[in-house]
């Protein structure tokens, strides 16, 4: 049975990764609903100035220094967020960072911290609202930021992809035993496709030029869309762009053709024509919140794949 959920603007929501991009359009446009807003990140300036922003336009939010690498900052952010207010309704796993370079060029310690962020920060975070939830007797939402490279991993991101690899594995698993006990708890995994943040300003990179994004790109409020829809509505997989869907299904039915178009395509498509700034493992996002980035594509402003889903 599918759990009923609050509407927005009666929820606490948690919110990791939300000094940048998804995480900080989420934010935002879950505070416009009425929600209650635990926004969670490395960089306590970024989050600072969000929480200011937010009740400056009278939304309510909480702010929280938080690495979802180490599973002490993600316990404590689930305790600072119930001695706040008591509960959380839905949790949101998005922190993220990425790498590009081929495999064999990426250091061993930038696979951990990719490993660290992306992979285990999902598993602390949904153990810990799970354990909430239980605690409660629920209902509550764990919404997991995927990908579209979770689905089919390309080249030159294979930290990246084999981290999302992981979460949406863990993600499935975890679905089934919390439906085969009949706990009121939803789990839904977002895939979304190329986005316009500061994906690539914020990379670690090993390629011989800077990363930017090319073809067609979304903005980061659709995904900001379909998260608060599953906060709201139990849904297993929103895909965010028709390529998200694309790439998971043409994957699957032509493994051998999807092999060619990466080798052609990914070695292009994700360099711009400016020589590297460095290749160091990346850094924690500007003091100042920012949700799109500069990149040489086309813009989409909605995804008819999410339009469809809601």
């Amino acid at each position: 049975m599918q759990p009923r959920l609050k509407p927005l603007s009666e929820q606490v929501i948690v919110i990791t990764g939300a000094s940048s991009g998804i995480g900080l359009t989420t934010a935002r446009m879950a505070a416009r609903e009425g929600a209650t807003v635990v926004v969670a990140a490395r960089n306590e300036e970024a989050l600072r100035n969000l929480a200011r922003e937010i009740r400056a336009q009278g939304g309510r939010a909480l702010p929280v220094v938080c690495d979802v690498g180490r599973q002490d900052d993600v316990d404590h952010l689930a305790e600072t967020t119930i001695r706040e207010f008591g509960r959380f309704d839905t949790w949101v796993n998005n922190a993220g960072i990425s790498i590009f370079g081929e495999t064999w060029k990426v250091p061993m310690k930038s696979w951990h911290r990719m490993f660290d962020t992306v992979y285990w920060g999902v598993v602390y975070g949904s153990l810990a609202a799970l354990r909430h939830f239980r605690e409660r007797g629920g209902p509550g939402a764990i919404i997991q930021t995927g990908s579209f490279f979770g689905d089919r991993a390309p080249a030159v991101q294979s930290t990246y992809s084999s981290a999302k690899f992981a979460v949406h594995g863990f993600t499935e698993a975890m679905r089934t035993e919390i439906e085969h006990h009949g706990w009121p708890v939803s789990v839904s995994l977002i895939h979304p496709g190329r986005i316009d943040t500061p994906y690539n300003e914020h990379a670690g990179n090993y390629m011989p030029m800077q990363p930017v994004q090319r073809g067609m790109i979304y903005p980061p409020e659709a995904v900001a869309e379909a998260i608060l829809w599953c906060a709201a509505h139990p849904k297993r997989d929103m895909y965010v762009g028709s390529q998200a869907k694309a790439a998971a299904l043409i994957g699957f039915l032509a493994p051998h053709f999807t092999d060619w178009l990466m080798k052609r395509l990914m070695y292009t498509s994700h360099q711009s024509r400016t020589r590297r700034s460095s290749g160091a493992i990346p850094p924690a996002p500007s003091s100042t919140p920012a949700t799109a980035a500069r990149n040489a594509a086309r813009m989409s402003r909605t995804s008819s794949a999410t339009a469809a889903s809601t």
